[in-house]
């Protein structure tokens, strides 16, 4: 089965979701949470927890159909505003180093 979504990783895996969800629309974005973040994003939105904050804002800005630098500009690392109100997006930790953030969207709300 082909993957609905995918984000890939600074170490060249691969994180997927296969299978579908009815009347759902699926993001994910996942990191090695190990790594350092950017200086430059480092110093604007700080380290403590930094990576399960990125991968959150990332599956915002999926879900809201924007760049991910566009996302940051209007709304920073941590909300999810607007209409992107009727989404939900939730950080897990697979093992103490990635981070997936799983956002989804019933079409229906659309």
């Amino acid at each position: 089965m082909d993957a609905v979504t995918r984000s890939h990783l600074g170490d060249g895996r691969c994180v997927a979701w296969q299978g579908r969800a009815q009347d759902t629309h699926i993001v994910i974005d996942a990191e090695l949470a190990n790594q350092k973040p950017p200086a430059q994003l480092s110093r604007k939105y700080g380290d403590d927890d930094f990576w399960e904050r990125w991968t959150r804002a990332e599956c915002a800005a999926k879900l809201a159909g924007v760049p991910i630098a566009a996302w940051l500009r209007a709304n920073g690392m941590t909300s999810l505003p607007g209409r992107i109100e009727v989404a939900t997006v939730r950080a897990v930790w697979l093992d103490p180093h990635l981070v997936v953030s799983i956002g989804t969207w019933a079409t229906t709300a659309r």
